[in-house]
C-alpha cells in the first residue's frame, strides 16, 4: 500500500512538468474566447464546480466525524 502512495506521489510532478512537452500556441482561439467574453463562463463554470466538490467533501468529513464520535472512537 505504501509502495503504491510513494509511486502516486512521484508520478503527478512528472505529469505535471510533461504537460508544457505538449502545449500548443492557440492564440487565435484564446484571443476569440476572450473577445466574446466567454472565457469568464468557462471559469466561472469551472469554479462553481470546484466549490461544489469542496462542499461535498467537507460534508462527508463531517458525517464521517460524526459517526467516528458515536463509536467512541
Amino acid at each position: 500500500m505504501r509502495n503504491k502512495m510513494y509511486g502516486l506521489l512521484l508520478m503527478l510532478p512528472a505529469l505535471l512538468l510533461s504537460t508544457n512537452i505538449f502545449a500548443q500556441d492557440n492564440v487565435a482561439t484564446e484571443s476569440f474566447m476572450r473577445s466574446n467574453g466567454k472565457i469568464y463562463v468557462v471559469v466561472a463554470i469551472c469554479v462553481t464546480i470546484l466549490i461544489g466538490l469542496f462542499l461535498y467533501v467537507a460534508s462527508v468529513d463531517r458525517k464521517i466525524r460524526k459517526i467516528e464520535k458515536e463509536n467512541g472512537q
